[in-house]
């Protein structure tokens, strides 16, 4: 009897982590897009059913500086330092994967709608960000650090 409560407490468990979907909360390594090296690290959290992205640290090189200032960024943000700011908000899980949600460019200092998928059993996160239309964006791939 005993060893019967054994394995179907043992299968329960294994059931419950399997069928537990794969999150982006994590630490995650970004990429460059001008030379497809890492850049940086983004915290990925989930609060309140919210996925917020805060950038946890930038490479240097290729960056001028380990504390780079978001030069270009406007308003609150100008001239603030990139490590400690939020750049990714408003992504919600959704039953079919997330909603889309914002993503700030430090480089760049613009704003765009992103939408993001886990790939490789949740190792990889894929990122779009466009303005309007998705046709037109970039996608980069993070991978997960932790």
């Amino acid at each position: 009897m005993i060893r019967r409560l054994y394995i179907v407490l043992a299968l329960a468990w294994c059931c419950t982590a399997l069928g537990q979907a794969a999150s982006p909360a994590g630490l995650w390594q970004t990429v460059s897009d001008r030379n497809g090296q890492p850049d940086g690290l983004v915290r990925i959290v989930e609060a309140d059913g919210e996925l917020t992205g805060t950038v946890v640290a930038v490479f240097s090189p290729p960056a001028k500086s380990a504390n780079p200032l978001c030069e270009s960024c406007r308003g609150e943000l100008k001239d603030k330092p990139v490590v400690g700011m939020v750049i990714l908000r408003g992504v919600r899980r959704t039953p079919g994967g997330y909603s889309p949600g914002t993503i700030l460019d430090p480089d760049n200092g613009k704003t765009y709608d992103c939408d993001l998928e886990l790939l490789d059993a949740g190792r990889k996160l894929k990122l779009r960000g466009y303005l309007g239309l998705r046709l037109f964006g970039r996608s980069q791939e993070w991978t997960r650090k932790e």
